[in-house]
């Protein structure tokens, strides 16, 4: 007696089909999986075993053979187990063989029930793809699986009411209908306001840039300049994700399990803010089976690092390339991932261990103890910054002032309108901000008439620019000239950007 049930697995936030076959054959009592199981698919065997019993079925009496094909693809996580059981019922004549265009995801308690799994909606996607026209899976996942179109989703409390509804004439068990408006839900309120930081135009202004265009910035200034406060507002003025961002960025929130169960979207750019002690493995992912890292849960947002130089050489080391790429790879003996992580890196230090260089007398570090505290910062990993920005102590004036400066809401009105631009520009190109722009695209892009080509190229040999700087400062200086919702960069824009690029020389030694 033979069944085979169509499933999915998770491999990175990519999904794949798999098919799940059983035998059953006349001799001793046994279940064998094969396939190239891990540890927790070959425990399947228990789960279902008792699952089975506890759901008033009889398990066959039988050598039962799973085979998980292909069977060169490793397998790993409990989201088989529906699968076996139902392809177990299946060979034993106690269910109807079910269609070809239907699959079934779910992990089992040993009491029949149904629990959650992580890469519901990649793996929704890869069903649609294959051509699957419904998919059974744990209620809790079945919210966030439903926003693929033309896939009925049908959520599954236990393995009773399934059996019920696969024998029954009549649906038992009701699709969830599709609702792109899924990503709509939820709050996109922040209660810190821009307008609660006092002083500080200039970071102000280049916070409204890297926000606009999705530049990466660095702040420094000694302590209490209100360099994280500033930083920690930023989502507040970002544009909303759209949907393609939003499908990309749940889904590896999915896979990593924290895709909150009220929430089955996620409708607003991420903030990831680890601490300094973080390992490589956890900014970049890792583990037997890879799981994204900090830099891919970043994705389509911002991933904030404070007191940048407290960080370990090594784990600022491992972001280059995956700042650059906007990915990341990892390769394990088993198996090899790739994370998207289209991020903006926004840091925050002090320029020397005691804070206070540049500050008058207050600074008693020496020289020998300056360098040892930037050199953590490579020149290659400051590169890639698009803009620093120095932010000098608040004076007494300021913080009495009772003006109230811009709100969040006030300068989002102009970021969202010179992203809007930006779309629009870039609709054929597959991107959504200038900071994405390839070295083809900036010269398509970042065109500069005669009077501004004379300024950058008085700056690029004043300041010792190199090749990435200079494209950055391109896409920086479109940017800047969106924001004005001007068509060319001028001068005005060249010089406000090339004011971003010169702290490295003040400070960094």
């Amino acid at each position: 007696m033979y069944s085979c049930i169509r499933s999915y697995g998770i491999n990175g936030i990519d999904a794949y089909a798999v098919t799940v076959e059983v035998t059953l054959n006349r001799s001793l009592p046994s279940f064998d999986i094969v396939g190239l199981p891990d540890a927790a698919v070959k425990e399947s065997r228990s789960r279902v075993q008792s699952a089975v019993t506890h759901s008033g079925y009889q398990l066959p009496v039988a050598k039962i053979t799973v085979n998980l094909a292909p069977a060169s693809q490793k397998k790993s996580g409990p989201v088989f187990d529906l699968a076996i059981f139902l392809a177990v019922m299946a060979a034993a004549e106690q269910l109807p063989q079910p269609q070809e265009d239907t699959a079934f995801l779910g992990e089992l308690s040993l009491s029949g029930e149904l629990r959650p799994i992580h890469g519901a909606l990649s793996m929704a996607i890869q069903a649609k793809q294959d051509g699957v026209r419904a998919l059974y899976l744990p209620e809790q996942n079945a919210r966030e699986a439903s926003i693929v179109d033309g896939l009925q989703v049908y959520p599954v409390r236990d393995v009773i009411q399934l059996m019920q509804h696969l024998q029954s004439n009549e649906s038992l068990i009701e699709p969830l209908p599709f609702d792109p408006m899924l990503i709509l839900e939820g709050s996109n309120h922040f209660d810190a306001d821009l307008k609660d930081v006092r002083g500080q135009a200039f970071a102000k202004r280049a916070l409204e840039i890297a926000a606009a265009g999705g530049h990466n910035l660095l702040l420094i200034g000694p302590p209490g300049t209100g360099k994280s406060m500033l930083a920690k507002r930023l989502p507040s003025i970002l544009p909303k994700l759209s949907f393609q961002e939003a499908i990309e960025t749940t889904r590896i929130y999915s896979v990593a399990g924290l895709l909150p169960d009220e929430k089955p979207m996620m409708n607003s750019r991420p903030f990831r803010s680890p601490h300094h002690t973080v390992s490589p493995a956890g900014l970049t992912g890792g583990g037997s089976s890879p799981m994204p890292g900090e830099i891919s849960l970043a994705h389509n947002g911002v991933l904030f690092l404070d007191e940048l130089p407290e960080f370990s050489r090594q784990a600022l080391e491992v972001l280059r390339q995956p700042i650059e790429d906007s990915c990341v790879t990892i390769s394990r003996a088993s198996s090899r991932v790739t994370y998207p992580c289209s991020i903006m890196l926004v840091a925050a230090m002090n320029p020397c261990p005691c804070g206070y260089l540049g500050s008058g007398d207050k600074c008693h570090c020496t020289v020998n103890e300056i360098a040892k505290y930037q050199s953590k910062i490579s020149g290659p990993l400051l590169d890639r910054i698009d803009l620093m920005v120095e932010m000098p102590a608040v004076g007494y004036e300021d913080l009495q002032s009772t003006a109230s400066g811009e709100s969040s809401t006030e300068i989002k009105k102009r970021v969202v309108k010179a992203h809007e631009i930006q779309l629009q520009r870039y609709k054929k190109e597959g991107i959504f901000f200038n900071a994405q722009l390839n070295a083809a695209q900036v010269e398509k892009y970042c065109v500069l008439g005669e009077a501004e080509q004379k300024l950058l190229k008085a700056a690029f040999s004043s300041m010792d620019l190199s090749a990435r700087a200079y494209h950055k400062i391109l896409k920086v200086a479109r940017t800047a000239a969106d924001l004005d919702g001007s068509e060319e960069i001028t001068v005005r824009h060249l010089a406000e950007v090339l004011q971003y690029r010169s702290l490295d020389r003040k400070y960094l030694i």
